[in-house]
């Protein structure tokens, strides 16, 4: 099997992808995937999970299906009885020094670090990956999360845990509504740029002056 392949066939749910692996003797399968890519503060997140033949959670989809309370009933499942379970975080101030997408590349390589096992193949939702120097396989799955349960599994787990991580930053820096919008652009976090400025976990490498003035 190719060190990395991009599958983009249309979407199915469930354990298409990881069967396949199996079928093919590997056994150790990770699906991977990471949350807050697009907001203007706080870290990048990603996790990883490692599967294996019969072990199954009934309802796990794409995070940005699920509303909170079953998202975190989910995670506290999946973190509890998934064979292995990964979180990699990247915060701002890495982010605005090598850029997102490098950003996001280094927090997926560190929840894919920390699997106990090591994974025989990673599956990685998007169609864009840079794994770390460790010859681990892996294939990149457009719309992953509703397509492979490995991915969506970790799309929860990276969802939750970052939305942790901004309702602590809500503490302590109550003027930005973290606790509502997770640090992403909404029309409440932008007015509150313009009122307070940037506070300490916002990103300055995002082009934040543009995007504020497209939206007033």
């Amino acid at each position: 099997m190719s060190a990395s392949s991009t599958n983009s066939e249309s979407p199915s749910a469930g354990f298409r992808h990881e069967r396949k692996l199996w079928r093919s003797g590997v056994y150790y399968v990770a699906g991977v995937d990471e949350a807050g890519r697009g907001p203007l503060a706080g870290p990048v997140v990603a996790a990883a999970v490692l599967v294996t033949p019969g072990f199954e959670i009934i309802g796990v989809e794409d995070s940005k299906a699920l509303p909170p309370a079953e998202r975190e009933r989910l995670f506290a499942l999946i973190t509890e009885n998934a064979p292995s379970v990964g979180v990699g975080i990247v915060d701002h101030e890495t982010i605005d020094r090598v850029n997102i997408l490098n950003a996001t590349f280094l927090a997926m390589q560190r929840a894919i670090a920390e699997l106990k096992p090591r994974p025989q193949h990673v599956l990685v939702d998007g169609n864009r990956f840079t794994p770390a120097d460790d010859g681990v396989p892996y294939t990149t799955l457009v719309g992953g999360d509703a397509r492979s349960f490995s991915i969506a599994a970790a799309s929860i787990v990276a969802k939750v845990t970052r939305d942790r991580i901004m309702m602590q930053l809500d503490a302590e820096y109550p003027d930005y509504g973290f606790c509502r919008h997770k640090g992403y652009a909404t029309p409440e976090h932008r007015a509150a740029i313009l009122r307070h400025g940037l506070c300490p976990v916002h990103r300055r490498s995002f082009t934040l002056r543009s995007q504020l003035e497209l939206s007033f």
